[in-house]
């Protein structure tokens, strides 16, 4: 085969699958969460098939259906733990005494709003303390528990399809570790066999070091930050740490979103009990906390998590996820890595002798 005919064979199957891909975009949302949840649950899997009782052996479904039920209770569990936390700052935000909030801090409202004029940043038929209002009022009512629970009843439909199709893909997944593997090699030319199957067994080993390093990540970015809050006495520290290292699945911008998130909560534990003068450093806290844990991120965790797992250069890593940014937002930032990979893999197989791809691909 040519080096021309490869690369025209190569365009044409990724404008297709990306086509394809965007076309059926939800189920294949519920294909790669499946196919996720395969990798965690394997090893849980093989266990339980070695597991003999004489000479009988436990039967690869049943492995599978117990491992599904462990992750499944375990999500529940999660849950349990958790709504009664969230439930609790929504109270705490409900609580807050708007009038009170804006007259005990007015002196500052209007010094930062002549700032804001000055730079043109506010309309001058603009007034902080109104946008202020306006923000805590709708963050009071994104918080009530009533309004809470219109939504999930509108979306529960939805949430239990997709839940559904999730476990029911997830069962076969685990049952078969080869079911995806051989669908797609069922729909490949012949002549491309060997390289699909390679890139599937590529893609596979490092999307699960991927996958196990960047659980790792958030585990410990979670109880950092809830140990760090906790010293300092804020409020509710393991819902702001569990926020807080769960944003970290967004590269580089997710700490930042996770501080200000952080903040808010921070502040709004300290307004609902009137402790006005505590906000402010409760927020500085936080922000300390935060920039401190995800300079030991940036430092230590990243470096071995996006750099060594996916064997690349971190700003090579980075490059590419700011590309994935201005293309898509946050969910093409969290997909930049992964989605990488499989694309340098794939080229691997199909483009080699480029000068640039084999550069790229020289660690794969």
């Amino acid at each position: 085969m040519t080096q021309k005919y490869r690369v025209i064979i190569a365009a044409t199957g990724v404008l297709l699958g990306l086509f394809m891909a965007w076309y059926f975009f939800d189920i294949l949302i519920y294909i790669i969460t499946a196919g996720l949840i395969s990798l965690v649950g394997q090893p849980l899997v093989d266990l339980l098939s070695r597991f003999r009782i004489g000479k009988l052996q436990m039967p690869k479904w049943i492995s599978a259906l117990i491992t599904l039920i462990v992750l499944l209770g375990l999500l529940v569990g999660f849950i349990l733990v958790f709504v009664p936390m969230i439930t609790r700052q929504a109270e705490m935000i409900s609580r807050i005494n708007i009038d009170e909030v804006v007259q005990y801090f007015a002196g500052v409202i209007n010094d930062f709003q002549r700032i804001l004029l000055s730079y043109d940043i506010l309309e001058t038929d603009q007034t902080l303390q109104g946008i202020l209002e306006r923000q805590i009022g709708g963050l009071i009512n994104a918080t009530d528990v009533s309004h809470a629970f219109e939504k999930l009843i509108s979306i529960t439909p939805t949430v239990l399809l997709g839940l559904f199709s999730v476990l029911f893909l997830s069962f076969f997944f685990l049952r078969d570790r080869q079911l995806l593997r051989n669908g797609i090699l069922l729909f490949t030319p012949d002549r491309f066999q060997e390289e699909v199957s390679n890139v599937l067994h590529k893609s596979k080993v490092m999307l699960s070091r991927y996958l196990i390093g960047l659980i790792t990540e958030l585990l410990t970015m979670m109880i950092l930050l809830s140990i760090g809050l906790s010293i300092v006495g804020v409020e509710n520290t393991v819902l702001i740490g569990f926020i807080g290292g769960l944003m970290h699945v967004i590269p580089y911008l997710g700490p930042i979103l996770g501080a200000i998130i952080g903040a808010v909560l921070g502040i709004s534990a300290d307004l609902s009990m009137g402790l006005y003068d505590t906000a402010l450093n409760t927020a500085v806290w936080v922000i300390v906390i935060f920039s401190l844990v995800t300079l030991f991120d940036n430092l230590v965790l990243q470096p071995l998590i996006y750099s060594k797992s996916v064997n690349a250069h971190p700003i090579e890593i980075f490059i590419v996820i700011l590309m994935a940014g201005s293309l898509a937002g946050i969910p093409g930032m969290m997909l930049a890595i992964p989605g990488y990979t499989v694309l340098r893999i794939v080229a691997k197989e199909f483009l080699s002798g480029f000068k640039l791809i084999d550069k790229l691909t020289e660690n794969i």
